[in-house]
């Protein structure tokens, strides 16, 4: 039985980042890659060192392209060792600015896609296998501008941790990985203008730091991943401090 990894929205940012280091970190037959942009997996899979780079090209909003994966681990059958559900968007601007068509995108992607690739891999998982959801810092706390991709991202992280108790006593860890801003095309997609809101181009981190971080705290069996200082005070200020009281220090035009 071949051992491989399965990563979504491995064409760039967080997702690329994973199949680099889960190919230079484990002993893993193929690291199966999945998104939109074949040519760039492509390039990708060439230049793994120690695993298989296996190319599978699919939007997984659709339903019917995440069939192409649930086909292909039922013909194949293999021990499934990681899921990485990186694939994910978020767009800036108000609910009102913002096309209906779009934000329901976002909600078929960032949730419904991520639920089901997490059930139907599941079963080709065991003992010692890990699933890290990209979960997001927004998820702490209510953010006017990024309301649905806040609201999204909330969803992943609770149920990513509810999920994690559900699967102990199987020995599969679930990781949700909370990043603040991070140095990737994400922003290009998210702003008209290619730019993120004024205050977050300040918090900007490397993909490649988050993913290694992330990496540790999964093998140390941790159910969330908080890369940095500050976005650690983040998350202890949203806790502590009422949201009704953070959210007047919103500034939205």
């Amino acid at each position: 039985m071949k051992k491989i990894a399965i990563v979504t929205g491995a064409s760039s940012g967080l997702g690329k980042d994973f199949v680099r280091q889960l190919d230079r970190k484990y002993e893993l037959d193929e690291i199966w890659m999945i998104a939109r942009r074949k040519e760039k997996m492509k390039k990708l899979a060439h230049s793994l060192k120690n695993s298989k780079g296996v190319v599978i090209g699919a939007d997984l909003s659709r339903r019917e392209e995440i069939n192409k994966v649930i086909n292909k681990l039922n013909d194949e059958k293999p021990r499934v060792l990681f899921l990485v559900n990186s694939a994910g968007f978020g767009k800036i601007g108000s609910f009102i600015e913002l096309g209906l068509d779009e934000q329901l995108d976002m909600i078929d992607l960032n949730i419904k896609a991520l639920t089901a690739m997490t059930y139907n891999v599941l079963p080709y998982m065991s003992k010692g296998s890990k699933i890290i959801q990209i979960a997001s810092s927004a998820a702490f706390l209510p953010q006017p501008g990024f309301n649905i991709y806040s609201a999204t991202k909330a969803y992943v992280f609770h149920f990513s941790k509810a999920l994690g108790i559900e699967l102990k006593n199987k020995g599969i860890g679930v990781l949700a990985v909370c990043p603040g801003p991070v140095k990737t095309e994400f922003f290009k997609v998210a702003s008209s203008k290619g730019k993120p809101l004024d205050w977050k181009s300040k918090f900007m981190v490397q993909s490649k730091d988050v993913v290694a971080q992330a990496l540790k705290d999964s093998e140390q069996n941790k159910m969330e991943s908080v890369y940095g200082v500050t976005m650690k005070l983040f998350k202890i200020v949203s806790r502590i401090i009422p949201h009704r009281m953070i959210l007047k220090m919103f500034k939205w035009n």
